[in-house]
């Protein structure tokens, strides 16, 4: 996913991944997001002073998390982002094992499967649900 509409600079001072990961805990839009790896900030052009925050979510394989904030409006300050979905990349990996990407399963340093479905300490087949 990312999120456009955000000033590169806030009070004088570049906005950081820790920002970003800030501005979601006190978001209600974002209350059952859990990042995947680190937000990445990068200036639109270089002359501009608007921001793009590109993330990857943990979510179930139907989306339905993703489905319920793309397109969504919040606000950061006096500004307004909004959260759009990007096509997935194919040419970077994702790990069957640990579920990470940039790495395939068969150089995963994990040593622990993790679910697909819920991201806990078991494979995918022993998934139950929540109860």
């Amino acid at each position: 996913m990312k999120i456009i509409g955000l000033p590169y600079k806030i009070n004088q001072d570049v906005i950081s991944p820790n920002f970003i990961e800030g501005v979601f805990k006190e978001t209600h839009l974002f209350k059952d997001v859990v990042l995947a790896s680190k937000p990445c900030v990068i200036k639109v052009s270089p002359k501009s002073d608007m921001a793009v925050v590109w993330m990857d979510i943990w979510d179930s394989q139907s989306g339905s998390l993703a489905k319920n904030i793309i397109n969504r409006r919040f606000n950061i300050g006096r500004f307004i982002a909004t959260v759009k979905g990007t096509n997935m990349n194919p040419g970077v990996p994702q790990c069957k094992n640990c579920w990470k990407w940039e790495h395939s399963t068969l150089s995963c340093r994990s040593h622990i499967s993790r679910c697909a479905k819920c991201y806990g300490a078991h494979i995918t087949k022993h998934y139950r649900g929540k109860a």
